[in-house]
């Protein structure tokens, strides 16, 4: 009972901060044939549905599912996720119940959300990736290819650190579906402008950039890796400006919008992103301690607008330099 009444206490509380209707201010993009009501989304696995309960998920301007796979998974060995000085470091192992799980179990939640759903789907090889998204049957508005994930395979090596690759997963599921197609890069590459422009050239409509950074925790008493699966991503504010950078070389060797992901916690990490060529931006640390984060920030992007009499970001952008 508690729990309940500080959920509906806490909803109650955020409702009053919503701004006024602004008429002038348009924070819309396109992905695709999809339309957001705003760049402002949750980054694969660091936002459930359930949350819809606690914040105005209507005003986010989509949400990201966690990665859904072929089969079942279970995940990694425990302990899956840990704090370091650095930031977070987490193993999950993405646990998944596979695209009929998915769709019975999930899928549903997501859609009471009233907003755009992008399905986030990942594979060990190329060619598990279209097989997967015929499965899902057309559900969700748009798909996430996760082909960046640190700790699945092969000490961290990637799908997307090889441009071929790329190609091969996109090429093939732009066959299997029209729906929109983000293409989720990793950080460790050898040339991102080339995973991007292969990943455009296959017919994606949006880039995401990136996931955690590949790493590995010890414990400063017993000197034993901290995560049962010894490596793990790191994220949070730490790796801003490495994602700062690897955003500004996609931007900059393709036509396709730029969804930024890496240690955004307030509106001014955002306006960074912005200013170096992304369109979209995602949230996955910071949600974890302030679940209210990605509608703080949405809000706070439309105040700017609305009393800088901006119509857009971009012209935010342009008044502040």
């Amino acid at each position: 009972m508690t729990s309940s009444i500080a959920i509906m206490d806490a909803r109650d509380r955020f409702a009053i901060a919503a701004p006024a209707t602004v008429g002038a201010v348009d924070l819309s993009l396109r992905i695709g044939a999809l339309r957001l009501a705003n760049p402002v989304m949750p980054a694969s696995g660091c936002f459930g549905p359930e949350l819809g309960r606690l914040i105005p998920a209507r005003e986010l301007g989509a949400a990201v599912t966690k990665t859904v796979f072929a089969g079942s998974r279970g995940g990694n060995l425990a302990h899956r996720l840990s704090e370091i000085s650095a930031g977070m470091i987490n193993s999950v192992g993405i646990p998944s119940r596979g695209p009929a799980g998915y769709l019975e179990q999930q899928h549903p939640a997501y859609v009471a959300l009233g907003i755009p759903t992008i399905i986030s789907v990942g594979g060990h090889r190329p060619e598990e990736y279209a097989p997967l998204v015929g499965d899902l049957g057309g559900a969700g508005d748009a798909y996430e290819l996760n082909v960046s994930c640190p700790n699945l395979d092969n000490d961290g090596v990637d799908i997307g650190a090889d441009p071929e690759a790329v190609a091969r997963v996109v090429t093939s599921v732009r066959q299997a579906t029209d729906r929109p197609l983000i293409v989720k890069l990793p950080p460790m590459v050898s040339s991102i402008a080339e995973c991007a422009q292969a990943a455009e050239s296959a017919g994606a409509d949006a880039l995401c950039v990136s996931n955690s950074i590949p790493v590995m925790a010890l414990s400063s008493v017993s000197r034993v890796p901290l995560l049962g699966n010894v490596i793990g991503g790191l994220s949070g504010a730490m790796i801003r400006p490495i994602v700062l950078r690897l955003v500004w070389l996609a931007s900059r060797a393709t036509s396709i919008p730029v969804i930024a992901c890496g240690g955004i916690g307030d509106a001014d990490d955002a306006l960074a992103y912005f200013s170096v060529g992304a369109s979209a931006f995602q949230v996955g640390t910071a949600n974890f301690a302030r679940p209210f984060v990605m509608v703080e920030i949405a809000r706070e992007l439309h105040r700017r607008c609305a009393e800088s009499r901006a119509s857009n970001i971009q012209t935010l952008l342009g008044d502040d330099q």
